[in-house]
């Protein structure tokens, strides 16, 4: 996943409650010792972690947003008749306080969060988002952008340039720009209560999850689990204040990554439910009204604003457009998924059979007996597969190797720039010249104050404009072994990381002028792709060989092994899709609400019903996320959007599918990729910049086919 910012302000996983300010926190009598309030002096402008202080963000936030509306007010107030330099480029220079707070208390309260910075968040969530308003509600400001924006066939400008009054343009007519000032109001106050809801959604989720975790009494419930997995529960235990007994923290997905491998169906089914009802427990952490005030609110916002709804107003300046087309594309893969995961089912009640295990077919039942089925089909063991997985060197010989092979670049770890917790490591990132080109942050271990799920972030945005290099980082919540034992992945983790690092690549090659515009600044359908992409090269034969390795014997991945592997490619594609799909309609059904909608009084009944509505409901195939701990769409700015992953599949698909076309695995292709898609950012539509690099029009068939959805061609 990619963490989004919006112009000016940062989407800063946050919500609110208005605070009082101190004194000490008024603009122009901030600290002078504050490190956010200068530009780092550290390599690459990057974070000072070491300096920053909890008291230093609201200072910084406040001088941040009164020097930005400075720089603003000047624009919007010249005299003199609009131009690019002292319009566009101006907004473009403006709010780099802002920014570089932003960054930083982004990276905090994503990955290392504590109260007092969920206080910050709460309080600053309504007044960054009046500030934005304030911004693209700006009457006179407006004015200037319209004004260059008719007139854009008659400026002589390059086409980055261009690029960039058509996104301003667009992103103020979005935001309200051209409202009666009646209606701007009204638009204001949603947006400040939405900031408000979507942060206290993402702070009560984050306490349901270590709230939720499944405490269990006895070493025995857990068989099945590998010893070191049971160590890691028992020190969970420890640390979590149940002394003797043992800890399954809650992943962000509906299902859990230990149901596949505990025996005992009556635990399964307890983690089962900590997962599927930790937002719904009727305390201080039950999500639901808070969902529902937001989906009324995105509704009453889309209907402000000229649209039928929510997912109209948001699909604009995505690749699909239109709710139309999307739904178009999920009918596609719907029947074809469902259908694989039928004939799963069929397989894994089978399997039940044949294990004496004559209940019915539940969501907790189907990891365990799948991997059963597994091993019978394909006589493939996840505990087999793990030895070869360490993570240092999937990171080092893998993920690296490949990005070498492909693309040039080499890698340097760096043990002199500050991080914000002691499991961060930072790399610099040389390019295929040897250049200096930007910093790599990676954080790849669980904690209780860490957001669930993976993701990539910039730290330092590049731009030519402002001469700033990318700082990068990927986050992922990976289980942490116990002190001494190496951190040993599963395939899916293995997959994880190189999908992770495809986002940082596209960060890492950015090679814009204006940062705006800048490397991963691109529509939700189409930012997954890269990552997605990346993907592949964990089970190429050249990368493979270089990293799987026996971590006792040292001992290379046997290549029965890496068969069984790539023979199981497909298999459980048809849960997995569907699961995916599940979600990714439900999101669609949440942003569908219109005038003729009645205001939703149940989320648990409204999911139900969208689920059925759209053919998804099936008793053994639970939605990836449900409504209530779904914070993609609530808070991460998916809304309307979580088909993206599905829809950058088909592109990501397509185009290994031209790698494989042309050699696979050369440096010249990779260099085309990185020409053609990495290093464009948003400087140009991204479905015309995605038919030059294929040549045509990316076609659904490859995912398909990878899927194992529909036979592949002969």
């Amino acid at each position: 996943m990619k963490l989004h910012f919006i112009p000016f302000i940062a989407i800063l996983i946050i919500t609110s409650c208005n605070m009082p300010n101190s004194s000490t926190n008024q603009p122009g009598t901030a600290d002078t010792d504050n490190p956010l309030l200068k530009e780092s002096t550290l390599p690459y402008q990057t974070i000072p972690f070491d300096k920053i202080k909890e008291k230093d963000f609201v200072p910084a936030f406040e001088q941040g947003m009164k020097e930005e509306m400075m720089a603003i007010d000047s624009i919007a107030n010249n005299p003199e008749a609009p131009t690019f330099e002292n319009t566009f480029v101006a907004l473009e220079k403006s709010g780099q306080l802002l920014h570089r707070a932003s960054h930083a208390f982004n990276a905090l309260t994503s990955a290392n969060t504590n109260d007092q910075l969920q206080k910050i968040q709460e309080e600053m969530a309504p007044r960054l988002s009046a500030h934005s308003d304030s911004i693209f509600m700006n009457a006179r400001l407006f004015h200037r952008v319209d004004t260059l924006y008719k007139q854009l066939d008659q400026l002589s400008l390059d086409p980055e340039s261009k690029r960039l009054i058509t996104y301003y343009h667009q992103q103020f007519m979005m935001s309200g720009a051209a409202l009666p000032d009646s209606s701007k109001d009204k638009l204001r106050k949603l947006n400040e209560e939405e900031a408000t809801l979507s942060t206290r959604f993402s702070n009560q989720l984050l306490a349901a999850a270590k709230q939720g975790a499944l405490v269990v009494d006895s070493k025995d419930q857990l068989a099945g689990l590998t010893d070191a997995e049971t160590e890691a529960a028992a020190e969970a235990g420890k640390t979590g204040g149940h002394e003797g007994k043992y800890v399954l923290p809650l992943t962000n997905t509906t299902q859990q990554p230990a149901l596949q491998s505990l025996k005992n169906r009556e635990v399964r089914s307890r983690l089962f439910e900590a997962s599927w009802t930790r937002a719904e427990k009727g305390d201080s952490n039950d999500t639901r009204k808070n969902i529902l005030r937001i989906a009324q609110i995105r509704k009453e916002k889309a209907l402000l604003l000229g649209f039928p709804n929510y997912a109209a107003w948001k699909l604009q300046d995505q690749m699909a457009k239109t709710p139309a087309a999307v739904t178009a594309f999920l009918n596609k893969l719907v029947p074809p998924a469902l259908a694989k995961a039928a004939s799963e089912a069929q397989d894994i009640k089978t399997m039940k059979l044949q294990e004496k295990d004559t209940t019915a077919l539940e969501p907790y039942d189907w990891d365990f007996y799948a991997e059963k089925v597994r091993k019978a089909k394909y006589d493939l063991d996840e505990a087999q597969v793990k030895p070869y997985f360490v993570l240092d060197s999937v990171l080092k010989n893998g993920v690296f190797f490949a990005a070498n092979q492909l693309y040039g670049i080499t890698f340097k770890e760096r043990t002199d720039i500050p991080v914000y917790q002691e499991d961060v490591k930072v790399y610099e990132v040389f390019d295929k010249d040897g250049t200096p080109m930007a910093l790599f942050y990676t954080d790849y271990f669980k904690r209780d104050n860490k957001s669930g799920g993976a993701w990539m972030d910039n730290l330092v945005t590049q731009s030519k404009l402002l001469n700033t290099k990318p700082v990068i980082v990927n986050v992922c919540n990976f289980p942490k072994p116990v002190k001494g034992q190496p951190a040993l992945l599963s395939f899916d983790d293995v997959t994880t990381m190189f999908h992770e690092f495809g986002h940082a690549l596209h960060g890492l090659f950015a090679s814009q002028k204006y940062p705006s515009l800048s490397g991963t600044s691109v529509s939700r359908d189409f930012v997954e792709m890269p990552s997605q992409f990346n993907e592949h090269w964990a089970l190429d034969s050249a990368v493979l060989k270089n990293y799987a390795k026996d971590y006792k014997t040292g001992k290379p991945i046997p290549q029965e092994l890496v068969d069984k592997i790539k023979n199981a490619a497909t298999f459980n594609q048809g849960y997995a899709m569907t699961e995916l799909l599940a979600a990714a309609e439900l999101d669609m059904q949440w942003h569908l609400l219109g005038a003729r909608d009645s205001t939703v009084a149940d989320a648990d009944a409204f999911e139900q019903k969208a689920l059925e509505k759209t053919g998804t409901a099936v008793s053994y195939v639970p939605p990836r996320y449900r409504s209530s701990y779904f914070l993609h769409i609530w808070a991460n700015g998916y809304s309307a959007g979580y088909y993206a992953y599905s829809w950058a599949e088909m592109l990501d698909h397509d185009a290994f599918a031209w790698f494989k076309e042309n050699g696979g695995l050369k440096r010249e292709n990779g260099q085309r990729f990185r020409d053609m898609i990495l290093s464009k950012g948003n400087s140009e539509d991204l479905a015309t910049l995605y038919r030059a690099f294929r040549g045509k029009e990316p076609s659904i068939t490859p995912l398909l086919e990878n899927r194992g959805l529909i036979p592949p061609k002969k």
